[in-house]
């Protein structure tokens, strides 16, 4: 999906009136310092998940006149560790900013790369999106539970169609493997480029369940080509239905594939907290709320000392999965 100008042509109107939006925090009234200038990491192709995140992000900061001169650079390779293994050393650099997130995560533990998120300044998680599990309309297998039961009676006569290996889709599988008391390495899981090859997989007959991000299979389970068996929330999302949420099977199946914000390593005080601020106060503008709006993101945002900890426990329960899938080296 593409980021178009008409959230950032709403957002620039609305905040020439605002006086560039509201802090999230009540208690803070002072808007932070613009930044002069600032270059961003986009640590994939252009089009990509992690590059419509940094350009948003840079859009966002610009018409909020929070920063005034933020750049996307590209640096594309190896699930994002390309770019981490550049932007790791530069420890305590300003004016630099890279995009992060579960693929690099996982990214990390399954390369076993020398340079790990723990060489960064964690500084905002920014949005998710939930994962899906589908199959074809006339599936015999009405709900998850079904299909677990098939898979877990005979794993091989089940193939499931998802990302590439190690992604938050395979992950997400993993999870509730584990839960339906099914080895997740035994899983018959198909690795493809992206949700469009998940369905021709599907369609054809070569799969019989797929796995992918929300925005991915939307389209082809409201016009009715596949069937949505779990969405990866809490509670019913707006648009395609399911037949179950996570809540449903177990509130521990939550799962979003998130996209952060991180800075270099050994940052100084008073220059981690003023980037903290900035994007606390960048995610209360109209203009990042509409452009999360137009690419269908779900409002996760943590930031600073929070933030931090939360990748902790994330890496944890990443690193488990990961192993368990046969992936980690790291």
């Amino acid at each position: 999906m593409k980021i178009t100008r008409t959230a950032a042509t709403t957002a620039a109107a609305v905040l020439a009136l605002s006086a560039c939006g509201s802090s999230e925090d009540p208690a803070s009234d002072a808007e932070p310092e613009a930044l002069d200038r600032l270059e961003i990491i986009a640590p994939a192709a252009p089009g990509s998940g992690w590059d419509r995140t940094a350009r948003g992000t840079q859009d966002a900061l610009r018409f909020a006149g929070l920063a005034k001169s933020p750049e996307v650079t590209n640096v594309a390779g190896a699930s994002g560790t390309v770019a981490l293994s550049k932007f790791a050393p530069q420890k305590g650099k300003e004016d630099l900013w890279i995009t992060s997130g579960l693929a690099m995560m996982s990214g990390v533990i399954s390369n076993g790369t020398e340079a790990t998120l723990d060489d960064l300044t964690p500084l905002a998680r920014l949005m998710g999106e939930y994962e899906v599990v589908v199959t074809p309309t006339n599936s015999p297998y009405k709900s998850v539970d079904d299909l677990f039961a098939a898979i877990k009676e005979d794993p091989e006569s089940v193939a499931i169609a998802g990302g590439s290996v190690g992604s938050a889709d395979h992950i997400y599988i993993g999870l509730l493997a584990r839960h339906y008391g099914v080895k997740p390495a035994d899983i018959k899981y198909v690795p493809n480029s992206g949700g469009g090859e998940a369905t021709t997989a599907l369609l054809s007959g070569k799969a019989q369940a797929g796995v992918s991000g929300l925005s991915e299979f939307a389209p082809q389970i409201k016009s009715g080509r596949v069937k949505g068996l779990l969405v990866s929330s809490l509670e019913p999302v707006d648009g395609p239905p399911f037949e179950q949420t996570a809540a449903d099977v177990d509130k521990s199946l939550e799962f979003q594939n998130w996209r952060s914000m991180m800075a270099p390593g050994d940052l100084d005080d008073a220059l981690k907290t003023r980037y903290v601020e900035t994007l606390k106060e960048m995610h209360g503008t109209e203009g990042w709320k509409d452009i999360a709006a137009e690419n269908a993101w779900n409002d996760n945002f943590l930031a600073g000392d929070e933030f931090a900890t939360w990748l902790k426990e994330e890496n944890s329960r990443v690193k488990e999965i990961l192993g368990e899938l046969g992936l980690a080296k790291n």
